[in-house]
């Protein structure tokens, strides 16, 4: 990889501060090609649009993850909370995961960094759900396709203070079936 050697030079510090400067980019770049199709052609397609590049990318982003821990899909929970820790949001959100039971999973979004930047300018919460259970399905699946995702809230539902999404993953015996992965259809009418 081109500068690599010169990465390897700095200091620990240092690869934290550019790895989190470049999660920030990563996230700037994400809203600034969706603002981009909003203004041209409206919040509906800005959100299809995101919805289908969220599909491929957090898949991508899964199995490089898989990669870099030296895992294969299958792993069940204990592969997925591995994973979620590793994800670019963990960079710049503050994010809680635990166990429910030996079978569930919960990940609470603490702090947006999209949300808060909203919040600071007065805009209501980004209505990010359909998104986001494309994300975290898909994330999940290409972890282990017998986990079931759930979306427990999340914009443009109500929500507790202190917390911004909430998500649930569930280990079944079975394969999610490829036309069930995203479970809730009805955030796309």
């Amino acid at each position: 990889m081109p500068e690599r050697d010169f990465l390897l030079q700095l200091d620990k510090d240092t690869l934290v501060d550019l790895l989190e400067d470049a999660a920030k980019n990563w996230l700037a770049h994400d809203g600034l090609w969706f603002q981009t199709v909003e203004k041209q052609f409206g919040m509906p397609a800005a959100l299809e649009s995101d919805r289908q590049v969220w599909k491929i990318f957090t898949q991508l982003e899964a199995k490089r993850i898989l990669a870099h821990l030296g895992l294969q899909p299958g792993g069940g929970i204990d592969a997925l909370e591995r994973a979620l820790r590793y994800r670019m949001y963990t960079r710049i959100n503050e994010q809680a995961i635990y166990r429910v039971d030996e079978n569930t999973l919960r990940l609470e979004m603490k702090e947006c960094r999209v949300q808060v930047a909203r919040e600071r300018k007065g805009l209501p919460d980004f209505p990010c759900k359909s998104v986001g259970i494309v994300e975290y399905a898909y994330f999940a699946h290409t972890i282990d396709p017998r986990l079931k995702t759930e979306v427990i809230f999340c914009p443009p539902d109500l929500r507790p203070e202190g917390c911004y999404c909430t998500w649930q993953f569930t280990f079944q015996d079975q394969p999610v079936p490829d036309a069930e992965i995203v479970l809730d259809n009805s955030v796309y009418g």
